[in-house]
């Protein structure tokens, strides 16, 4: 094609223009995909910006001929008040990592004696650093996008990734390739290198913060409320994966990525087959040497099985497939100095040491900062405030000191100790005999209070939008907030004036906290509590058992160690919180503000019975049938096997599963006979 010239958009009647709106769309999308995909432009950037200019005039002198697929829209929607939410419509699961080649190879075999393919096909893909997305395409149109949030239901992103020059808004079609009417993809958003650099640069020129790493700065600009913000931001993309939920796929996961390409989307050129492990090892040592060469973060390889049919019959453990795994990469190091140790104080009053360090790049990240997590690690590995050391980010993530480098000392350093008295409140700190962790022994410490507030808002707990660290430090020294029930007595008056806080962010705020009161669910509200071993999976458990917090607050040690998975420690930690005075005080005053939801148990009907769900259910979604069985007393696995009493089957459902079940003689039943199982009187109806 070829890039035509500016044509006078005032002399045009509104058929012509529609005409050429369509044209310019079409011309602007090839030149894109060009472009952004295949590297390989065939306009210049200035009769590229010329089809642009026209096709912008268009719209604006017609505006009912704009269109939510025309490339136009990737300079950015006007501003929302919040990120919604989408539920995904199959489960985006994270991988295990591994380490070492000997895990690889063990993950091989299993794979090769799991998959009823010979050879077995493993296709291995570089692991980027970025923020995984999943994208639905109707009828070829981008309808929404989405983060991946808790795997169930992510973030809505739509506007943001609209500007992200790599996504098209129509698919291509190129080739053979048929577009799907129901396309359901999943990505990585990434910056690469170079630009990070300079987008950096211009942030703090413009006196604006400036972002750690590659990584954190593109999370940042997905999730903006402004999408002409993201738009201004240098995000890319590549895609992975065609999702279960999508009305065709191929058979294998090298045709759904040849099937990607085809369809106008970016994947990753370095992406390599293999029916051999040692293949597999090799290229995986051959991506590690030249991954700094590379103009984009990644920290290990992803290997997964081709075979479609053979990743439904491996299914999943928990939350990983059996059939991926990710192998990271040796851990970044550095070598540096420590210049001091100092005690931070958790939400649970234990004192973390943390290691001020002489600045130091590792992988292209300032590190200031190291855990040395407590004094017994301190004593073992003789660390002495002065010392050179080699220091790690685990996972390029977390900062750790490996060694110490004794040959460098001078016989200037220092041992340290924690200290004996809080340095936050001056209380006493204990080390109770046995236990490596020394704590504060005043529960009403400024620290602990701001750490568990933050815990409280924290994603997974109540998920209170913009109540961050800084913002809440602020909010304990003033004593605004004395325990987190106080969060909702807030009002934005109480707000202004603090770092940052002007009326309009104080105000969104206060809505925050509002709708996080209206929405919790009585897991989240168990989590965020804080309550000593629990988890998200036992805070779970505990609402699914009592069903409300008064009920737990009233269960004994003997009630709690009833429960599948919750030992005599665990039961005596729960039941101490609950009740001590202060905690139960607490649960009242949060009881008077009107957060006190309910888990409704439906009985014993499903004890003893395991089940496993496969396709997807009209009536609800995957996670609520889970819930649905789970508060019957039954079970839920991702995969068939001799223990499986039930194979559920939806639409669209998975041959593996299917064929496991039959072959085993697994009793299956269909979406109406499930809801009559359930006693679920009508669709959508309860129990």
């Amino acid at each position: 094609m070829s890039a035509a010239g500016f044509g006078n958009v005032e002399d045009m009647t509104e058929s012509e223009a529609r005409a050429r709106a369509s044209e310019l769309r079409s011309e602007i999308s090839h030149h894109d995909y060009r472009y952004y995909v295949l590297d390989d432009p065939e306009v210049s950037d200035a009769d590229y910006d010329r089809l642009m200019a026209e096709l912008q005039a268009i719209e604006a002198r017609y505006p009912d001929l704009a269109t939510p697929d025309s490339p136009t829209q990737k300079v950015g929607a006007p501003p929302r008040e919040e990120l919604g939410t989408i539920p995904h419509e199959s489960r985006m699961m994270s991988l295990q990592s591994i380490h070492e080649e000997e895990a690889f190879l063990s993950f091989w075999r299993t794979c090769a004696s799991e998959v009823a393919r010979s050879p077995l096909v493993v296709v291995g893909e570089p692991k980027y650093d970025g923020l995984s997305i999943e994208l639905v395409y109707d009828e070829g149109s981008l309808a929404s996008a989405a983060t991946r949030g808790d795997g169930a239901v992510g973030e809505d992103v739509t506007d943001n990734v609209r500007t992200i020059p790599e996504v098209l808004l129509r698919l291509q079609g190129t080739g053979d390739a048929l577009v799907p009417h129901h396309l359901v993809v999943r990505g990585e958003v990434y910056m690469a290198r170079g630009e990070f650099a300079a987008f950096n640069r211009r942030q703090e020129e413009a006196g604006e913060k400036a972002f750690a790493n590659p990584r954190n700065a593109a999370a940042g600009s997905l999730r903006q409320l402004d999408s002409k913000v993201t738009a201004r931001r240098p995000l890319r993309i590549f895609f992975w994966e065609i999702a279960p939920s999508s009305s065709s796929r191929p058979g294998s996961h090298w045709q759904c990525l040849d099937l990607m390409r085809d369809l106008g989307l970016k994947t990753n050129p370095l992406i390599r087959r293999f029916t051999t492990v040692d293949d597999a090892v090799a290229w995986f040592s051959d991506i590690g040497e030249m991954r700094e060469g590379l103009d984009y973060e990644i920290d290990g390889c992803v290997f997964k099985v081709d075979d479609l049919a053979g990743q439904e019959a491996m299914g999943v453990r928990a939350a990983n497939p059996r059939w991926a795994v990710a192998w990271k990469f040796a851990p970044r190091r550095a070598t540096t100095r420590i210049l001091d140790i100092q005690a931070n104080v958790g939400r649970t009053g234990v004192l973390t040491p943390v290691a001020r360090l002489q600045a130091v790049n590792i992988g292209g990240v300032e590190v200031t900062n190291a855990s040395l997590h407590n004094q017994d690690e301190i004593d073992r590995k003789d660390i002495r405030i002065g010392d050179t050391v080699v220091v790690e980010r685990a996972g390029d993530v977390i900062p750790h000191v490996v060694e110490v480098l004794t040959a460098e000392r001078s016989g200037d350093e220092q041992r340290y100790r924690l200290p004996d008295t809080c340095p936050v409140c001056g209380s006493e700190v204990i080390k109770p005999e046995g236990e490596a962790a020394a704590r504060c022994t005043n529960p009403s410490c400024p620290a602990q209070l701001a750490q568990r507030i933050r815990h409280f808002g924290s994603r997974h707990a109540l998920d209170i939008d913009g109540l961050g660290e800084k913002l809440v430090v602020q909010l304990v020294q003033r004593g605004t907030v004395s325990d987190v029930a106080d969060l909702f007595d807030l009002e934005p008056g109480d707000l202004e004036g603090l770092d940052r806080m002007a009326a309009k962010s104080a105000s969104n705020l206060v809505e925050a906290i509002a709708r996080s009161r209206d929405k919790v669910t009585l897991p989240r509200l168990v989590f965020g509590l804080g309550i000593p071993q629990v988890g998200r999976s036992v805070a779970t458990d505990l609402a699914l058992a009592f069903g409300s917090l008064a009920a737990m607050a009233d269960a004994s040690e003997e009630d709690l160690l009833e429960l599948e998975g919750i030992g005599p420690t665990m039961a005596e930690a729960i039941h101490g919180w609950f009740h001590d005075p202060d905690n139960r005080r607490l649960v009242e005053r949060l009881r008077a503000r009107g957060i006190d939801p309910r888990e409704v148990g439906g009985g014993t009907r499903l004890e003893g019975v395991t089940i496993v769900l496969t396709g997807s259910l009209e009536s609800m979604t995957r996670e609520e049938a889970e819930q649905a069985i789970r508060r019957l007393g039954g079970r839920t696995t991702a995969s068939v096997s001799g223990a499986t009493d039930i194979l559920v089957v939806g639409a669209d459902p998975g041959a593996g599963k299917t064929r496991a079940a039959t072959d085993r003689g697994i009793r299956t039943m269909d979406e109406a006979e499930f809801l009559e199982l359930l006693g679920v009187t009508g669709k959508g109806g309860g129990t």
